[in-house]
């Protein structure tokens, strides 16, 4: 309803309701309500278009707002995508430096291998010289029977970079049964350890976490002094995360902490508590680093 209609209306009640009265005098309220009505619609038109731009404001403010929480979401995301991101790329780079350096590992030891075995042949060369000058030229026989079992194996550098070329190579039952045959020979070399932690790499990529968790304890056990102690322990503390033994898990990264501080493996290490919501230790006085 307009302005007009509404004055009309209230001119048409103020005459009908109102008492006979002489003209000069109606005519006077006529004009004195024509004049209310008149203010009243002025003070209404006044606080819509009050109302209106406060609302505009308001409309304003609301989408800048939401304009701001949009970028700031925005914003969030796009950091928690580049941290996720850089968190994969630093774990793959350890990963790949951690693969480097076990590589260089297996090849120092290999050399440590062979040129233990040219100083022992060196000495037996030198032995045997000196029994031949002892015997008056006879010819001492040395080394296994033709026939025997032990005959037949290969020289430990040679089984061993087999075995390691073919786990390499992803043969795993062929690596598998040299790595065995390895350590059956040549139990008392420094490539033993290496064999019985490859032994348990392959049952750990097969899912075989328990057979798994058996054999890098064997590493442990067996060989406490070896370069792959360190390793040992990280992928039995895996093993055991992996069936679900949470607490034996984490005692076993945090026991590799501990003893390693500064090893890659145990960076690796923290990084799996961080994921599991599990605070890691804090190293407490020397202890020796991983090769």
């Amino acid at each position: 309803m307009n302005l007009k209609k509404v004055t009309f209306i209230a001119v048409f009640f103020l005459i009908v309701a109102a008492p006979a009265a002489p003209a000069f005098a109606v005519s006077r309220e006529i004009v004195q309500l024509q004049t209310q009505v008149q203010d009243l619609a002025d003070r209404m038109a006044k606080m819509q278009q009050s109302f209106d731009e406060r609302m505009g404001i308001m409309r304003s403010l609301i989408e800048q707002t939401t304009d701001n929480m949009n970028k700031l979401t925005d914003s969030v995301q796009a950091t928690q995508k580049t941290l996720q991101q850089q968190n994969t790329d630093s774990q793959a780079k350890i990963d790949q430096v951690s693969g480097q350096l076990q590589t260089l590992n297996d090849s120092l030891d290999e050399l440590k291998s062979r040129l233990t075995k040219v100083t022992k042949q060196l000495e037996d060369i030198q032995n045997q010289q000196q029994n031949i000058t002892q015997s008056g030229g006879a010819s001492p026989t040395t080394g296994p029977a033709p026939g025997s079992a032990a005959a037949q194996v290969p020289p430990a550098d040679v089984l061993y970079n087999n075995a390691l070329r073919d786990y390499n190579a992803g043969r795993y039952e062929l690596a598998l049964s040299q790595f065995r045959e390895y350590i059956k020979y040549y139990s008392n070399t420094d490539l033993a350890g290496n064999s019985q932690f490859y032994i348990a790499e392959m049952e750990y990529r097969a899912g075989k976490f328990a057979a798994a968790v058996a054999d890098y304890d064997k590493v442990l056990e067996q060989f406490p002094g070896g370069n792959k102690a360190a390793a040992a322990h990280l992928k039995k503390g895996y093993s055991l995360l992996e069936l679900g033994r949470k607490d034996a898990g984490v005692r076993e990264l945090n026991a590799l902490i501990q003893r390693y501080p500064r090893s890659i493996e145990a960076t690796q290490a923290r990084e799996r508590l961080h994921k599991l919501g599990v605070a890691a230790p804090r190293p407490s006085g020397a202890t020796p680093k991983a090769r």
